[in-house]
């Protein structure tokens, strides 16, 4: 199991003529963990950074634990953001005796700088020989991170933001920090979304933060009053297999149990059984069909949406009577309409079962070609990109969200805030992108897309419910583009090479058996780095057009 490690990032802010600007930094390309992304300055927690609590002022550790929530050690979370933004940029926020910030000439900016990134001087030493105190309430908390599981290296991080230091001038490391730039909230995220620039998860959030403020004047007082709420770090009771169950904080069903069972009375189930309807919100069933597996979890997931008088389903699921007739029990028999996200076999073979039996309406596009499509789907009603469908339980707004599937939509219920997701979002995995239907900008763009709608939580194709919902969008978007970025470096040093060693180079993180289901997507990536002029494929051999 990969050890979680503490860490501190530290979003320094300015005024400018453009607004609000934030420095970010560019990782290199040769880091184990998001290469080449742009950060805010930070890093772990050293175990030497207590000794540096004689040198702050401001707030003492007592005072400022009790905001992050800890019982002590909240000091050295701010000093390591402090540390680790003198050594990445070259910025100290830090005070001499009468009360004054280090001047861009300042020798700690400089030789102390080069001696603490050598490791031959300490934090403590460099206060202590400059005279320096570390003005710990001038940083204010922004969030708490915590990586999921599954990737390379996991950081327990809390964000911090403070002005930054008026007459001093930034300069990335060189090393760890390749490249920088202050950039207005706004410029940073249409330069992600356009390409330009790789942004993970956690810097997202910061940066959709900030974006709602004018200047820094405003930002430091909303924050330094407003600090987070504690991330839930309990076990959850639940029931599992009927005995209790502690569902920890990490686990798939934390999120739901946390939903249905707000005051812990252990009630909700911490497993998804067959057959079993699991109310999610006022008039909203689901019912998970009998077909688990490698490619749908413990099973594809119904949602039944209505009231006694009237319902519909959304993704009926395959041709399983008894599932379907499952569904009809506990809809009273009263199914108006089938509502399909796609039509991959797992999803809708049941609606024209549905339809034969209660005439029900179907709804959703027409299959594609492809082997492991529904051929049989012939939709009744084909819903429009941005349409609101009326339900018993509210609007419902369909969104084309094309990628996994080129017909693939999601519904998202607007009174409720839940998006019915299909296959678009999967629980603890990525889904495939299987070419040609499968087309990976595509799914990127629909990705950029549904995390501009409001909504809290998503109820998946297969699996729990999925809370954070923009997290969990933002943090599939960070995982591709990480993936995209191996297999640059793998067609730059092992090409011209086929798909197969390509695969083994990209996902070198997934076992032998899953390679070939690896390699789907690895096409996919492949095909949209040959759409941007950046691959080109030769006589079954692919090679780099990048410089």
């Amino acid at each position: 199991m990969t050890a979680i490690r503490p860490a501190a990032t530290l979003a320094l802010v300015r005024d400018s003529n453009q607004g609000l600007e934030v420095l970010l930094l560019q990782r290199t390309w040769q880091a184990a963990f998001l290469p080449g992304y742009f950060v805010f300055p930070g890093g772990a927690v050293d175990p030497h950074d207590p000794d540096v609590r004689a040198f702050v002022s401001g707030r003492d550790d007592a005072a400022i634990s009790q905001t992050l929530s800890l019982d002590e050690g909240g000091a050295d979370y701010m000093i390591a953001a402090l540390r680790e933004c003198l050594e990445e940029a070259g910025l100290l926020l830090a005070v001499d005796g009468q009360g004054r910030l280090p001047p861009g000439n300042h020798p700690v900016l400089t030789e102390g700088r080069e001696a603490l990134r050598r490791e031959e001087t300490s934090f403590r030493t460099l206060c202590e020989h400059h005279g320096l105190e570390l003005p710990l309430d001038r940083l204010a908390y922004l969030g708490h991170w915590v990586t999921p599981r599954g990737a390379p290296r996991r950081f327990d991080t809390r964000f911090f933001v403070a002005l930054a230091p008026p007459d001093q001038q930034a300069a990335h490391d060189g090393s760890e920090t390749i490249d920088h730039a202050w950039l207005t909230s706004v410029e940073a995220l249409a330069a992600h979304r356009q390409g330009q620039m790789a942004l993970g998860y956690p810097t997202l959030r910061t940066l959709r933060l900030l974006a709602d403020f004018a200047d820094t004047e405003s930002l430091l007082r909303h924050a330094h009053a407003n600090p987070p709420t504690p991330r839930p770090s309990r076990p959850w009771p639940a029931r599992k297999g009927g005995d209790a169950w502690l569902v920890e904080p990490d686990a798939p069903a934390y999120a739901e149990v946390r939903r249905l069972d707000p005051h812990r009375q252990g009630t909700a189930s911490a497993e998804i059984e067959p057959g079993r309807a699991v109310e999610l919100a006022p008039g909203v069933t689901r019912v998970t069909a009998p077909n688990p597996g490698a490619m749908t979890g413990p099973g594809t997931n119904s949602y039944l949406l209505g009231d006694g008088d009237d319902h519909l389903v959304i993704d009926p699921g395959p041709e399983q009577p008894a599932h379907l007739e499952r569904l009809l029990e506990l809809a009273g028999g009263k199914i108006s309409q089938a509502l399909v996200t796609h039509t991959h076999i797992d999803h809708s073979p049941g609606a024209s079962w549905l339809k034969a039996r209660t005439g029900a309406l179907l709804v959703g596009l027409p299959p594609p070609p492809g082997a492991s499509q529904d051929a049989g789907f012939v939709p009744d009603y084909r819903p429009r990109q941005g349409e609101c469908l009326t339900t018993p339980v509210g609007p419902l707004k369909v969104l084309h969200t094309p990628g996994h599937a080129s017909n693939h939509l999601c519904y998202l219920l607007e009174p409720a805030r839940l998006l019915f997701a299909g296959d678009q979002v999967m629980q603890g995995s990525t889904v495939v992108i299987n070419p040609p239907d499968g087309d990976m900008a595509a799914y990127l763009a629909a990705l950029h897309e549904l995390g501009q709608e409001p909504f809290d939580t998503i109820a998946p194709g297969h699996g729990f419910l999925i809370g954070e919902g923009h997290a969990a969008i933002d943090f599939l978007v960070t995982h591709r583009m990480a993936r995209e970025h191996k297999m640059r470096r793998a067609l730059a040093r092992h090409g011209p090479a086929s798909l197969e060693s390509l695969t083994r180079h990209a996902y070198d993180d997934v076992p032998e058996e899953k390679l070939g289901v690896a390699a789907r997507s690895a096409l996919a990536h492949l095909l949209k780095l040959e759409a941007e002029g950046r691959a080109e494929q030769q006589a079954g051999q692919w090679i780099s057009r990048e410089g």
